[in-house]
């Protein structure tokens, strides 16, 4: 929606300035007449020119950090204004401390603070404001706060076990792609010029070896130029949505890293909608949060169908099954969880226990590929050795 800039006096005279979003001016008049603002000002905000730039600039580690600390002042009594000034004070990302600064003004003009954080998408997604607005409506904002940053921590943790599971491989790839392409680019090429002279037949091991370093030589260029263009052109394919539900589901079902994306996954869902839930979000509401955070387009999708089954009636545990997704284990606590009114706790309950199944999916993972990735490395290597040592007994016979 667009932005509105205004400038405006309360009743008691005091002069505000802010921005808020609306769907036409009129929303955004009758949005300020209902805060019993008198508009002195109002303009749609020029649209702005800016260079594409890769997330917010603030890490996940810092929101959870500013939650954490924006609770306990909260729950020292301060009010939200004077906790929000400390905070900017206090923050060391620039960026951060900008949309902090923001938030004041938008709190100034008569926003809610949830409404304030909703100005800020990147930086405060759908979970965040959902949870805040909740607290607000409850008198229950410092409770909401800690819960939210529990929610971060833990969230935060689960990241980084995925990252470590997911860097190891990646890293060890990487070099044995590396130390491939030099031996073929500049240590290949030696031993060529060496038989040519010699005049001696090559096996066809040697040869397979020595065509494929003079097409990496040869065409160094095209290779980078296609290895670019293969990489530019997944991350488009990746943003049409037909493609990345495959290649989600795809990742949901391979081998190694499919039980790992699956657990965490769960973990991410239970945590998320637990946490919502037991904030005193509706579920059908929560569900909806839960699908858009949920990191994976073929989840988003599974949970979109609970959502709709749900408000058509069905318990949850029904369509969880149809999904296919989740567990039997997940599906009947759910199960007991909404019989028994405590669904949140008990989700609560069922991340935690995925949470240590995504540590032990991590090393089982890492124990896996690491002998793997060594032992097709060495094999490689070691071909290439033997191919190029054969012809050396051939040339040693012609010598002698």
């Amino acid at each position: 929606m667009p932005a509105y800039k205004y400038k405006a006096v309360s009743t008691t005279g005091q002069s505000f300035d802010g921005q808020l979003e609306a769907r036409d001016i009129e929303e955004a008049r009758s949005m300020l007449i209902r805060r019993h603002l008198t508009i002195q000002s109002l303009k749609k905000k020029p649209t702005e020119i800016r260079l594409p730039t890769i997330g917010s600039g603030i890490k996940s580690k810092e929101i959870a950090r500013f939650t954490r600390q924006f609770s306990a002042m909260s729950n020292a009594g301060l009010p939200i204004i004077q906790s929000l000034t400390i905070l900017e004070e206090q923050a060391a990302n620039p960026t951060l401390k900008g949309v902090i600064h923001r938030i004041v003004q938008s709190i100034n003009g008569g926003s809610s603070l949830a409404d304030a954080l909703a100005l800020h998408p990147k930086v405060f997604d759908k979970l965040y404001v959902h949870m805040v607005a909740a607290g607000e409506a409850g008198g229950i904002l410092d409770g909401i706060l800690l819960r939210l940053a529990e929610y971060q921590e833990a969230n935060e943790r689960l990241k980084r076990k995925v990252k470590k599971a997911m860097t190891y491989p990646a890293m060890i790839a990487i070099v044995a792609i590396i130390v491939v392409v030099i031996m073929l680019t500049f240590v290949i090429p030696q031993f060529t010029s060496i038989f040519k002279d010699a005049g001696i037949a090559l096996p066809w091991p040697t040869r397979m070896v020595m065509g494929l370093s003079d097409v990496i030589r040869d065409n160094f260029l095209i290779w980078i130029v296609i290895f670019i263009a293969f990489v530019v052109g997944a991350r488009y394919m990746l943003k049409v949505p037909r493609f990345r539900l495959a290649f989600d589901g795809f990742m949901l079902r391979t081998p190694l890293f499919g039980d790992l994306l699956t657990k965490s996954t769960i973990a991410r869902f239970s945590r998320t909608l637990g946490t919502l839930l037991n904030a005193g979000v509706a579920i059908t509401d929560a569900l909806v949060v839960t699908a858009k955070t949920s990191g994976n387009t073929k989840v988003e999708q599974s949970i979109m169908y609970i959502q709709r089954s749900i408000s058509g009636g069905k318990p949850i545990a029904d369509p969880m099954t149809e999904t296919k997704i989740f567990p039997p284990m997940v599906i009947q606590m759910t199960a007991v969880g909404e019989r028994t009114g405590g669904l949140g706790n008990m989700l609560i309950k069922v991340a935690d226990f995925f949470d240590e199944e995504v540590d032990a999916a991590v090393d089982t993972l890492t124990s896996m590929i690491e002998p793997l990735i060594i032992v097709f490395l060495g094999g490689f290597i070691g071909f290439i050795l033997v191919a190029m040592y054969m012809p050396m007994f051939s040339l040693s016979d012609a010598v002698q």
